[in-house]
């Protein structure tokens, strides 16, 4: 009998090649991560920094539930208040009221230590959207939030999802865009960051979630900036969100 030889496929290389076949507008920075949940496999294409933007709120809440655990506590009714606006709508004086409960930038990143984020640095003061990170840390990030391998509680991994799951329809775009219904078990659990920066004109635009396509379950992060507008960005982020999935044999 002649030896099974096992077929090795570069994700790396395919993801490249699904962003390089984007009509990315000059200016334009992109980085994209993917994880197929079921077998570990991963594709990352750019390793640069970015703004978070909005996308941030899901580690501040996740580092807001990790404190409640270590004190042996649950959230009180002002922090799921605050929670729920954060995520479903994005609500920003919610997330500065939770940013200030996590200890601000320091406080985010004990909770990163403990998450496996490397690369993360939170904003300066209350500038909680100008937090850095990468599409490799987000990535963790999910993987803390929806994999069974976290320092989440079970309670906390199903709470974080709940809220993704519910996001407000005029929000519900990037990563949805592979198709599927936003919330339960079948479809997205996302969020989504943007962010006009008045010093360069430009947009910050991203996306961060969970998708399930024809019974696979990916995670799936977007980061970009340099739009000129942030419908343009929407549209590059959806479209590197498409071909992300196609890495792994979904939407594409």
């Amino acid at each position: 009998m002649e030896p099974v030889v096992e077929t090795v496929v570069d994700h790396d290389a395919l993801l490249a090649e699904a962003v390089d076949a984007l009509s990315v507008p000059d200016g334009v920075r992109l980085s994209v991560a993917v994880l197929d949940v079921e077998s570990g496999d991963r594709a990352v294409y750019g390793d640069g920094s970015f703004d978070t933007a909005s996308v941030v709120k899901v580690d501040i809440l996740a580092a807001l539930l990790l404190r409640a655990q270590d004190a042996g506590r649950s959230l009180t009714p002002a922090e799921k208040t605050y929670a729920v606006a954060m995520i479903e709508r994005s609500d920003n004086d919610s997330a500065s009221a939770l940013w200030e409960s996590i200890g601000r930038a320091p406080g985010l990143a004990a909770a990163n230590a403990r998450f496996g984020l490397t690369g993360t640095e939170g904003g300066a003061g209350m500038l909680w959207g100008l937090t850095q990170t990468t599409a490799a840390d987000q990535l963790a990030l999910l993987g803390q939030v929806f994999g069974e391998e976290s320092a989440l509680s079970a309670a906390s991994r199903a709470y974080v999802r709940g809220l993704m799951g519910r996001v407000v329809e005029g929000q519900r775009w990037g990563v949805s865009a592979v198709g599927g219904e936003v919330g339960g078990e079948v479809g997205c659990a996302l969020k989504n960051g943007w962010l006009p920066r008045s010093t360069t004109g430009r947009w910050d635009v991203n996306s961060v979630g969970r998708v399930v396509v024809s019974g696979r379950e990916l995670l799936v992060v977007v980061l970009s900036d340099g739009h000129v507008a942030q419908a343009d960005g929407v549209a590059v982020v959806e479209g590197a969100a498409v071909g992300a999935v196609g890495v792994f044999g979904g939407a594409g």
